[in-house]
């Protein structure tokens, strides 16, 4: 098909896309408007019932915690699956090579301050999740982004150690089936499945919410794991066999 043909079709196509958005934007509620009683139900109830100051938590963690599992597995069946397309002995080991690094030491230095601080504040959203903004999903995401500057202001062989599989694996299972086992817990007690069985505790601190830190520790531990998990596959496959090797190595 010759580029002339491609275009043609490609014109319309986007453009018909264009209009479809246009539309749906244009009949977007205004700016404020909220017509369901749903949020406004959870405001009231949530925070006297599960002592979570974060309502999106308490919500997400324990009024609907099944949901929030099926999403973690669903995280959790991607990774795997890209893991398999992807995973390739030999490729692994020739990608062990050490790519160059960045030559400006200002430049390495700011990288270094930003990885201390994407750690420290993706530890952050994640232990306080439940009290202020922020959780187990955000925080797992900006905990991984801040071990994958390594490479950014490093190269491979800097980032190498936080990106093995055999590590990993495991360390995924444990965040997912952590999940699972405080719902099975539940369920051998007698009480329905993610039911609290650790009390609620004071609102406001760390020891609120019952097992709602627990859930929302183990959705951070999957989280990050998987995301260093893809960062992996996709460095070793698309981004380190392109790169020049370091003549000093």
């Amino acid at each position: 098909m010759s580029r002339r043909v491609r275009i043609g079709i490609l014109t319309p196509t986007l453009l018909a896309l264009g209009a479809l958005f246009a539309w749906a934007i244009a009949g977007l509620p205004a700016f404020g408007d909220y017509r369901g009683p749903y949020g406004l139900v959870l405001n009231r109830v949530v925070v006297p019932l599960r002592h979570t100051t974060n309502v999106v938590m308490g919500t997400t963690f324990d009024v609907r915690g099944v949901d929030t599992m099926g999403e973690e597995f669903i995280l959790y069946a991607a990774v795997v699956g890209v893991t398999l397309l992807l995973r390739d002995e030999v490729r692994s080991r020739q990608a062990e090579r050490r790519t160059q690094r960045l030559r400006s030491d200002a430049v390495r230095l700011l990288g270094i301050v930003m990885i201390g601080g994407g750690l420290l504040v993706g530890l952050w959203l994640v232990s306080f999740g439940y009290i202020t903004p922020g959780g187990g999903f955000q925080g797992g995401v900006l905990l991984a982004g801040a071990v994958l500057l390594l490479y950014v202001v490093g190269n491979h062989r800097d980032y190498g150690p936080l990106r093995r599989q055999h590590a990993l694996d495991p360390l995924e299972a444990l965040g997912a089936g952590g999940y699972v086992v405080i719902g099975l817990a539940a369920l051998a007690s007698g009480t329905a499945f993610l039911t609290n069985l650790f009390g609620h505790g004071k609102a406001g601190t760390l020891l609120s919410g019952g097992s709602i830190p627990i859930l929302n520790w183990a959705s951070g531990i999957a989280v990050s794991v998987a995301m260093l998990l893809l960062f992996a596959e996709f460095l070793e496959t698309y981004v380190v066999p392109l790169e020049p090797e370091d003549s000093g190595s």
